[in-house]
């Protein structure tokens, strides 16, 4: 039998080498921001941004919160309103952020998005 596994479409056990798809969904990269723990606010805006974001993570740690989400995060300022009970805009959030990895796709008066463009 002549060529490689590879060339056959086999990978190295001998089994079907991933499809370009399982590939791609084996690369989403995460994304996520690092806020203060000051206070309601901060807690209403990890709750809407938990709501809005299925499959996020967070994780308490000594002064702040982490939230990481596969792929894109999305920071909806009706949610945010929603859960503080008060207007909320979204230049409020550059006061809670301490970092984010992604880059930020999008930031209106409406929503701030965090994705990674490659």
């Amino acid at each position: 039998m002549s060529g490689s596994r590879e060339a056959t479409g086999l990978d190295h056990d001998g089994g079907r080498a991933p499809s370009d798809g399982a590939r791609q969904a084996q690369r989403v990269r995460t994304v996520g921001v690092d806020l203060q723990e000051a206070g309601e606010d901060a807690r209403g805006v990890v709750v809407a941004v938990e709501r809005d974001n299925p499959g996020a993570t967070v994780t308490q740690l000594p002064g702040l919160v982490r939230i990481q989400v596969p792929g894109r995060l999305v920071i909806r300022r009706a949610s945010v309103e929603e859960q503080l009970g008060r207007e909320w805009e979204t230049h409020e959030f550059q006061l809670a952020i301490v970092s984010y990895h992604g880059h930020i796709a999008e930031w209106d008066e409406d929503e701030i998005v965090i994705q990674w463009d490659h």
